[in-house]
């Protein structure tokens, strides 16, 4: 309130900093993406035998009350409500992550519907607008997910389920769906780079196995980096997502289809221009290359279009397109050197003899040519 009844005021209010109340607003906030849930006062819950205890006839229905048992959610704001039934959740997640795991023959039919509703109960929500307006990934500690430990648990359970020698994604289709996808990208703009790590593994897996999926997938992470370049210039899960894509690339068939090749020119070129391009540089200048290995005729457009958004202000961005001018140089191929080696060396120059920015030329006296191509 004073910050707002003082606008004028030089930045310290009663010896704290904006910064600082900020800090402190967050530190009251509580944490993490679960305060968006919504659900009534979670019933106590009462702990079930173990399935390893069970005789195998009862089994798959014990399998099911535990999955059942597992949508419950809880409050982890409040750190000393509902411990007990907390406890009993974590242990039988923990549970039925080890039962997938170890067990043949436990993935029948009427078992899909109940796992992916538990799975989607647990991880699937509404992400909060970042606490710090000015956050800085590289300087600023992220906000993680309150409800961690258990939603951690469910991420293991689901990337077993999906490596489990059983799965038939005939049956998981029905569930694991375009909906199903759609609300998993969206988890890619969590801060929990612990979060993005498992969602990265879990679209990956879900990408290879699920072959009437790629082509959605692929246009989604389109339709992402789209509005990340040209409206929002935001999004925490850039690099995982480029991760991805570096190994899809990887295995596109010859020739190129028009749509990949659109998709180099008018979204990953485009990506260069970002302001946070130190965070997912060194992903984006791999799948680069990974087209220009898969096709060198890219090599001339690929190349006028980094130097057509070519930093002007910024040394550190210049230093990370000179390092991805010589990955791209370690590739290419001399027909295709003849035909940017006059526009390349000019901007080469430029960097050379460049007087405010002494690390640029540093660089680019040290940039290594290939002599094959030369």
């Amino acid at each position: 309130c004073l910050l707002q009844l003082f606008p004028s005021d030089t930045g310290k209010v009663d010896g704290f900093t904006r910064k600082s109340m900020r800090k402190a607003q967050k530190q009251r906030k509580s944490q993490g993406s679960s305060q968006y849930r919504t659900q009534s006062a979670p019933v106590e819950l009462s702990p079930l035998p173990q399935l390893k205890d069970a005789p195998s006839t009862e089994q798959q229905e014990l399998f099911t009350q535990k999955l059942q048992q597992c949508c419950m959610l809880f409050d982890f704001f409040d750190s000393v409500t509902d411990l007990k039934s907390k406890e009993i959740k974590r242990a039988t997640l923990n549970e039925l992550v080890d039962y997938v795991s170890t067990n043949r023959g436990v993935l029948v039919e009427s078992t899909y519907p109940e796992i992916t509703n538990m799975i989607s109960t647990n991880i699937f929500r509404s992400l909060p607008p970042s606490d710090n307006p000015d956050f800085d990934p590289e300087e600023d500690e992220p906000t993680l997910e309150a409800a961690w430990p258990h939603i951690q648990l469910v991420y293991e359970f689901l990337l077993r389920f999906l490596e489990n020698p059983d799965f038939q994604p005939s049956i998981a289709k029905r569930y694991i769906d375009q909906k199903f996808v759609l609300q998993l990208l969206e988890l890619f703009d969590s801060e929990d780079p612990r979060e993005r790590d498992f969602l990265k593994t879990i679209l990956h897996r879900i990408y290879g196995k699920f072959l009437g999926l790629r082509a959605f997938i692929r246009k989604q992470i389109n339709n992402i980096f789209l509005r990340f370049v040209y409206e929002t210039e935001h999004f925490n899960g850039v690099a995982e997502l480029l991760e991805i894509l570096g190994s899809i690339i990887n295995g596109f068939a010859l020739p190129l289809k028009a749509e990949h090749k659109q998709f180099l020119m008018k979204v990953l070129i485009p990506l260069h221009t970002a302001k946070g391009l130190a965070l997912f540089h060194a992903q984006l200048a791999y799948c680069v290359v990974q087209f220009l290995e898969k096709d060198p005729t890219l090599t001339e457009p690929v190349i006028r279009g980094l130097l057509k958004f070519w930093p002007k202000t910024c040394s550190q961005k210049e230093v990370m397109f000179l390092g991805e001018i010589e990955e791209i140089l370690d590739v290419i191929e001399p027909t295709q050197f003849k035909k940017i080696q006059e526009p390349l060396f000019k901007q080469i120059s430029r960097c050379v003899a460049n007087p405010h920015f002494q690390r640029v030329a540093t660089n680019t006296n040290y940039l290594k040519l290939n002599p094959m191509t030369c």
